[in-house]
């Protein structure tokens, strides 16, 4: 498994569009095996999702997120975990023990369905409602 984090500063950045960094963590078994910074140059909305796809990203975790770029992540098989802020390395350790918590109504088209959902075993990271 890997994850990636819009990164700043040790923090998610709140922005994906703008994003200028991402912190990538390869996961085996449960627990980050290895942690990277991998920069963006500046790419821009679309090119940050082929940017993931090419890094074989498998879940994301960022904070606020356009529609295009959600269809974009949806389209590479990507899942979102947005409205997510504060500390990267913490939001990664509670999405691997399923209690991530992040903004329904940023990121997914539930219209309401499930205010406070939890990412990861059954959260947005698996079950039927899948967050685009």
């Amino acid at each position: 498994m890997r994850i990636a984090v819009t990164y700043d500063n040790g923090q998610v950045f709140q922005h994906f569009g703008h994003s200028e960094r991402f912190k990538v963590y390869d996961v085996e078994e449960g627990r980050v095996t290895l942690a990277t910074t991998v920069n963006t140059n500046g790419s821009g909305h679309g090119a940050l999702a082929d940017i993931l796809k090419k890094l074989q990203v498998d879940t994301l975790i960022c904070g606020g997120i356009g529609g295009g770029a959600k269809r974009a992540l949806s389209e590479a098989n990507i899942r979102l975990c947005g409205g997510v802020s504060g500390d990267a390395d913490k939001a990664v350790e509670q999405l691997l023990a399923g209690e991530l918590r992040y903004d329904s109504e940023a990121t997914c088209d539930h219209h309401g369905e499930h205010h406070g959902d939890v990412c990861g075993e059954h959260g947005c990271g698996g079950h039927d409602h899948h967050c685009e």
